[in-house]
């Protein structure tokens, strides 16, 4: 996406000139504000109002990271929302924000707490919930103040467990999902939103598999029905990050103070190559590619979903959750030296090959269930 195409009338109006070039076509801001709007509410085609029960709201959680992606998902869903309620007297879905603190390795939470504020304001209409990342470790029952920091306690165990920057950040994600499906699931959410873009999304498919975690893609970058005993779907999967950042700048200037300054910023290696992650380095590179071959990003996601799940496993990993077969779990099992009668205990048994890189087997007790 570029702005050289100022000079230049929008190639869909005609009627306006072009303020940037997306993919190779000059858009004036009105048109380059419906195209993004138009890639984001055709994914929602499930949820017009005709498909759903007058009486009944079908709710659907979008957790908010305060990226730019999540961010912009909330601002165009909140507009189709009132669209539907001004055209047909009812909405087709209803919205449930949550955000979980203590996910974010690079975020302040000084900054967390300023944008939890502007969010409240800017959206009133929806309901907001906050939830920290050791709550993954709650059984169902409101914590109280020793179990909580019980559950903080065995979340930095498990955490400092983790031998590189990579299995850190690995942990971080694993339970940052689960902790959103739990909430989900509490709260009779019908799916999950999740605000992946195009470029997010060839980053998560590239990392995962060089994590060893690749079986698992077709429930985590597809739409529909997941292990997790909920649907997730991706409303975002048809945009880039550059056009989202593009149209945050354009539409609306509280979007840009909503979004953590980090969005803004090139993906830059650390000083130290060992606090480099494999998320990272997918990140810098779709991030590079889509400046000039964004048909590249597209591809990767594209192809992805012609993934079917694999042969469905009756165990479940203790890390990621996800079902697998004997073939599945631990290195040893994919060095094709896997035996129980090695493990009397099982615990090698239960991790999938991707989490048992990531955390030593001495760190399974302290993983929540």
């Amino acid at each position: 996406m570029t702005t050289n195409g100022l000079s230049r009338p929008c190639k869909r109006c005609n009627a306006h000139e072009a303020a940037l070039v997306v993919r190779n076509e000059p858009l004036c801001r009105s048109c380059f504000t419906i195209y993004i709007n138009t890639k984001i509410i055709k994914r929602m085609e499930a949820f017009r109002t005709r498909n759903s029960a007058e009486g009944h709201r079908r709710k659907l959680l979008l957790p908010i990271s305060f990226g730019v992606s999540s961010t912009c998902l909330l601002d165009v869903l909140s507009r189709h929302i009132k669209q539907q309620q001004d055209r047909n007297g009812r909405p087709g879905y209803s919205l449930i924000l949550l955000h979980v603190t203590g996910a974010s390795l690079s975020t302040s939470a000084g900054e967390e707490d300023k944008n939890i504020e502007k969010l409240k304001e800017a959206y009133p209409q929806h309901p907001y919930f906050e939830l920290d990342l050791s709550s993954v470790y709650d059984s169902g029952r409101s914590l109280d103040q020793g179990s909580q920091e019980e559950a903080a306690f065995k979340l930095q165990r498990l955490l400092d467990s983790a031998s590189s920057a990579t299995s850190r950040s690995d942990i971080v994600s694993v339970l940052l999902t689960r902790a959103i499906v739990k909430f989900a699931i509490a709260h009779e959410c019908e799916g999950i939103l999740w605000g992946d873009s195009t470029t997010k999304l060839a980053e998560k498919i590239l990392a995962e598999s060089a994590k060893g975690r690749g079986f698992s893609l077709p429930w985590q970058v597809t739409d529909g029905e997941t292990p997790y005993g909920i649907n997730f779907y991706f409303p975002v999967r048809e945009v880039l990050k550059k056009e989202l950042l593009d149209f945050a700048k354009m539409t609306d200037s509280r979007l840009v103070d909503l979004i953590s300054d980090e969005a803004f910023t090139p993906a830059q290696a650390p000083v130290s190559s060992k606090n480099t992650t494999i998320d990272l380095l997918m990140k810098q590179y779709f991030e590079s590619v889509e400046e000039s071959y964004p048909s590249i990003v597209s591809n990767v996601v594209r192809t992805s979903t012609k993934l079917q799940p694999s042969v469905v496993g009756l165990r479940r990993c203790k890390l990621c959750t996800h079902p697998v077969t004997k073939e599945q779990l631990g290195i040893e099992s994919w060095e094709g030296t896997q035996d129980s009668e090695k493990d009397p205990s099982g615990d090698k048994l239960e991790l999938c090959y991707g989490c048992s890189r990531t955390i030593p087997e001495s760190a399974i007790p302290l993983l929540p269930r």
